[in-house]
This record gives C-alpha cells, sequence and structure tokens, in this order.
C-alpha cells in the first residue's frame, strides 16, 4: 500500500478508515516520532532542523504532481503534520506544553498560577515598565535592559521546567509552563515596541 510504504520511513503510524476517501487523515504518532527521536525537554534544534528539511524535500508537492489524487492528498496532510510537529519541537513554550499534554495534563486550566501572587504582582510590574518605556529617556537603554530582564527569567523558567518535568512534578511542570507563557508574550510585545520606535 502506498501510504504505509511512504510514510513508514517517518515512523509515522497512519490510522486510515479509508485510504480512497477524502476524509482527514489520522496521525497517530507522536510529534517526536515523526522526527525519529524520543520525547524529551532537550532537543537539539539544528539536528531536528536537518530531519525537518529531509522530511520536506520527501513530501514536497513538486515530488507528486504526476501522482494519483489521493497520493497527492496524503501527501500535503503529510507535510502539515510535519510542519506543525517542527514548529512545536523548535518552541520551547509549545514543546513544553506539549511534553504535558502527552502525560494527559490539560494546558489550557485556568489553576495554580493564579494563586501565585509574587508572580502576578511581576507580571503587572513588568507591564508597567513596558507601557512607560518609550516616555523616557534613554528608551533603547530601558529596553535592552528589559529584554535581558525578561530573557533571563525565561530561561530560568525552562531550567525550572526541565527539572520539574523529568522529576514527574507535573503540577510544578504545568506552573512554569503558564509563567512561560506570559514571558513568551512579554518577549513579542517588547519586539513589538522595538519595530514601532525603528519607524517612529
Amino acid at each position: 500500500m502506498w501510504l504505509r510504504r511512504e510514510l513508514s520511513r517517518l515512523t509515522c503510524a497512519l490510522l486510515v478508515k479509508n485510504s480512497q476517501s477524502d476524509g482527514p487523515l489520522n496521525f497517530s504518532s507522536d510529534f517526536f516520532a515523526v522526527f525519529s527521536i524520543s520525547p524529551s525537554w532537550d532537543v537539539d534544534i539544528d539536528d531536528l532542523g536537518v530531519r525537518y528539511r529531509k522530511l520536506q524535500q520527501e513530501f514536497h508537492p513538486d515530488r507528486y504532481a504526476t501522482k494519483s489524487d489521493t497520493e497527492k492528498r496524503v501527501a500535503v496532510q503529510a507535510a502539515s503534520f510535519i510542519n506543525q510537529a517542527f514548529d512545536t519541537l523548535k518552541s520551547p513554550l509549545k514543546r513544553a506544553q506539549y511534553l504535558l499534554t502527552l502525560e494527559d495534563i490539560d494546558i489550557d486550566q485556568e489553576t495554580h498560577i493564579t494563586s501565585d501572587a509574587g508572580f502576578l504582582m511581576r507580571q503587572i510590574e513588568l507591564r508597567e515598565t513596558l507601557s512607560e518605556i518609550s516616555n523616557k529617556e534613554n528608551y533603547w537603554q530601558n529596553i535592552e535592559t528589559l529584554r535581558a530582564d525578561v530573557e533571563s527569567t525565561y530561561y530560568e523558567l525552562q531550567a525550572e521546567f526541565k527539572h520539574q518535568y523529568e522529576s514527574e512534578l507535573f503540577d510544578d511542570a504545568f506552573n512554569a509552563v503558564a509563567k512561560m507563557q506570559f514571558f513568551t508574550k512579554l518577549l513579542v510585545e517588547i519586539g513589538q515596541l522595538e519595530a514601532e520606535l525603528e519607524d517612529a
């Protein structure tokens, strides 16, 4: 069967009710298996990129231009799944969230983090600092200082998550992910402010 022959190289088990139907394929493998690596917080990003580009070439649309509609459809869906897997694993936040989902932890729940008064206060302080930067002298220096502070904390949270996840302290790991999410958003906002000030 073409489908199994092509995707077996991905170690990506596909559950297909009818290979000739137009319905979506159900990819049962986890994202790590797509790249033939074991589920872990530690991912060699350079190696991941090499594996990703190799799979991109294997499932490039041009390679299936003369194939049947079924083969084209499967190739497109496989490419989409590969892209999603790569996007997830290369991002520290998304990778941490995904690892928790593999442990059947609901990462969308709004618990625990709201009871951390110290962290809530730090959120307020950081947002106030960001909102006031453009109104102060030496704002570029202030932005660089803020970015360095935020990035440092973000890396610390990644280390916390790694320890908690590997120790199977999943409640604590969930809290670390919730905090990582805030700092990820804040880094995006800092980048947006930098772009605005450059255009001003």
